[in-house]
């Protein structure tokens, strides 16, 4: 790996309800961060290392043939101790950066909650809902790890699972999804008018927007525009309200709301629907009710857009393998399946016409001047952390 300084965490920015740092809560991200990128630079490279010369000729000797699903390998390699010190520590990663990060929003949580309530007083922009119950995808697992998930409110107004996951989202991707955390929304603004300059939407809906950082960049990419940004959680939706406003975006309104009924919302009325790293928390059962609810939202012309890493088709087993950690290790159990499903049979099923699916390749955009130019190859590959997704979409003809 090529040798490159990683930009401290407290170089992002910090919007006005974004929790503060001490020395030691900075010093304690930055570790965490550069553990991160040591992971998956230094430490990764020989887990496939022991798979080629330990694990995969002991499988074949006592199987005949080489592992053939990732399933196979997973069950071969798990003893081996070069895996079992990667995936110990890249786990534990993850549970420092939620604790941490809890820890450092607690001890100011009636601060950020005075600011949030403070953008939020008497906005028509936020429409909350208490008859709105989780969804039991979303309710049996705390994904990837955060305690309470994005939705658990431990007192009344609480923001505490929305300003940590801000914080900490940093640390997982060592700054590479900018300053403002919003590379994604940002990639797909530069998208659009790279390819479509002429596609001017009046009204956006983004699905699963938690604390709105790919909602903000459409809604200042297209100022003109209605968006609509829901989600089923009540904190995320109070804290990504509030750092819209603080942000001075004052386009988007934040709904509770569960995707797979939007019955509030009329037949075609909707220009650009999108999701950012959405489907793989969701389950095989509330998917297709999502995506119907698309297909009747869309209009006739509109784009649906969705960032997702790729699917497991035509992938080796290897890196099948390894993307695949999460659904094991991460508390991201729909990751595996929503992976491996046939995106076209999927969209068929649910009304689209499969034949307009097309995938593309949609890099994060970072601010330069504070993380420099990434080059291929910068921090290694982390399978399914990099902020490089396979964007899939169509248009509703």
């Amino acid at each position: 790996m090529a040798t490159k300084t990683l930009p401290s965490w407290d170089v992002i920015t910090k919007h006005d309800v974004f929790a503060d740092a001490n020395h030691d809560e900075v010093a304690r991200l930055n570790f965490l961060t550069h553990l991160n990128v040591h992971l998956s630079a230094n430490v990764l490279p020989g887990v496939k290392n022991a798979y080629e010369t330990q694990v995969k000729p002991e499988f074949i000797k006592a199987q005949g043939h080489e592992p053939e699903n990732r399933h196979q390998l997973r069950a071969a390699i798990t003893q081996n101790h070069t895996f079992q010190m990667w995936s110990a520590l890249r786990r534990n990663t993850m549970e420092m950066r939620q604790q941490a990060g809890r820890a450092q929003v607690l001890r100011q949580i009636e601060d950020i909650v005075a600011k949030v309530e403070h953008y939020n007083e008497g906005a028509d922009t936020l429409k909350l809902d208490e008859s709105i119950a989780i969804p039991e995808n979303v309710g049996s697992v705390d994904i990837h790890c955060q305690p309470g998930c994005y939705y658990t409110e431990y007192f009344e107004n609480d923001v505490t699972v929305a300003a940590s996951y801000d914080l900490g989202l940093f640390v997982t991707t060592a700054g590479l999804l900018g300053a403002l955390s919003d590379g994604g929304g940002q990639a797909v603004g530069k998208w659009l008018a790279d390819n479509h300059p002429d596609f001017q939407p009046k009204r956006i809906l983004d699905i699963g927007c938690t604390i709105g950082h790919n909602a903000v960049p459409l809604a200042q990419a297209f100022p003109n525009a209605e968006v609509i940004a829901v989600d089923v959680a009540r904190p995320s939706l109070r804290y990504a309200h509030a750092r819209a406003k603080a942000l001075g975006v004052n386009n988007i309104t934040f709904v509770q709301a569960d995707a797979e009924n939007l019955s509030q919302y009329q037949d075609e009325s909707f220009d650009l629907i999108t999701t950012a790293m959405f489907w793989h928390e969701t389950s095989d059962t509330a998917m297709p009710n999502i995506l119907k609810e698309i297909n009747r939202l869309l209009k006739t012309g509109g784009l649906t857009l969705h960032l997702e890493q790729p699917q497991y088709q035509g992938m080796g087993v290897y890196e099948q393998f390894i993307r695949d950690w999460d659904t094991y290790y991460n508390n991201e159990p729909y990751w595996g399946p929503m992976h491996d499903l046939d995106l076209k049979d999927m969209l068929s099923k649910c009304g689209f016409n499969s034949d307009d699916l097309f995938e593309t390749g949609v890099v994060s955009l970072v601010d330069e001047k504070i993380f420099g130019k990434r080059e291929k190859g910068d921090a290694g590959e982390d399978y399914g952390r990099a902020p490089v997704w396979n964007a899939f979409g169509l248009w509703k003809k």
